[in-house]
């Protein structure tokens, strides 16, 4: 039987828009298990078999007993109890389990929406890919896992920066897809516009990876002070004796300061975008002028709140959710000023 194939649908979008807000979840989840140092508590990397918990004393006895011969309980954790463990493994597993729920959620609909003809022929492929990508993020998952199982405390900041990075990459994608799926794909031609768009949203997108870097090496913890870092401008210890370059992701002190300046950047480029909107003609933009700014005002403030109280999770949590809003936001901004352009 023959199906017509349209360009919009309004059933892959909606499906879509479930997947970007499952990955939002995602993000969070992997935020606290982060903040609460979970995410070396399971020390395996099985995607079939690990969906299925401990479910006896032995069972839970044996995952501790793995996770006893990381360095990270055998320098920081040596005290912990099994109760206390438990605690940090359902972070990990859940974090994990999400990540294969949203797999299901993703692949089952999108052979579904093939066979049935609800997919254009400019979709299929996109689609294939954010496929493709989530299976990668699943493995770079294990690759940011498997750095801080031996000899570290904690997993590497690279890694984490690269995970965090590729999930707002999937959300970003899964979001513009979503938008395609509804209203039909943007028009070839490009505008200034646009690209101021675009480079904005590549501003934010390069502050939430300093934030990633800011996060594994749990750089929030110093210079809790605002708006200077403990009196000085560019704080003592800046480069923490290092050659420039290594220090600019490994010292602590340059991580935060790079994080908070390009943070006072993206305020800036955020105002000096919704003046452009106002000065513009088309009124499809125009909300932006006003969504945009208040949510670079939000997250400011609770970066700051943030920092000044030594990063708790809950305001850690917020800001990181302050993080996805600004971008998606920023993202929308972007595909509306490129069918506009």
């Amino acid at each position: 039987m023959a199906y017509h194939t349209s360009t919009t649908s309004r059933a892959v979008s909606n499906w879509l828009l479930i997947v970007a807000l499952m990955v939002v979840g995602m993000i969070i989840v992997g935020g606290t298990t982060r903040l609460t140092d979970s995410g070396l508590s399971i020390t395996e990397w099985k995607p079939i078999s690990g969906a299925i918990p401990p479910l006896t004393q032995s069972d839970w006895e044996e995952e501790f007993r793995l996770y006893q011969r990381t360095t990270e309980f055998q320098e920081q954790n040596s005290a912990m109890t099994l109760a206390e463990f438990e605690f940090i493994f359902w972070w990990e597993w859940g974090h994990r389990q999400l990540g294969r729920i949203i797999g299901l959620v993703f692949a089952i609909p999108f052979v579904f929406f093939w066979l049935r003809g609800h997919l254009s022929a400019r979709l299929k492929p996109r689609l294939f890919i954010l496929l493709c990508m989530g299976g990668a993020q699943g493995a770079i998952g294990w690759w940011m896992v498997a750095s801080g199982l031996v000899d570290r405390l904690d997993v590497s900041q690279y890694r984490l920066a690269t995970h965090l990075g590729m999930a707002f990459i999937i959300l970003g994608y899964s979001v513009w897809l979503s938008l395609e799926a509804r209203f039909g794909p943007p028009p070839l031609r490009r505008g200034t516009l646009a690209g101021v768009s675009f480079a904005l949203l590549a501003l934010v997108f390069l502050q939430i990876i300093l934030g990633a870097f800011v996060a594994g090496l749990d750089a929030g913890r110093i210079y809790n002070t605002w708006p200077l870092m403990n009196g000085d401008l560019v704080p003592e210890g800046y480069l923490g004796g290092m050659n420039f370059f290594p220090a600019i992701f490994e010292s602590h002190a340059a991580v935060q300061m790079h994080h908070r300046w390009t943070g006072y950047l993206v305020a800036l480029a955020v105002f000096a975008y919704a003046v452009t909107i106002w000065r513009e003609p088309r009124v499809s933009l125009k909300p932006f002028m006003v969504i945009l700014p208040a949510l670079v005002i939000g997250q400011v403030a609770l970066g700051i709140a943030a920092l000044l109280a030594v990063v708790p999770l809950g305001l850690s949590l917020a800001h990181q959710l302050g993080a996805v809003l600004l971008f998606v936001a920023t993202l929308c901004a972007a595909w509306t000023a490129r069918r506009a352009a």
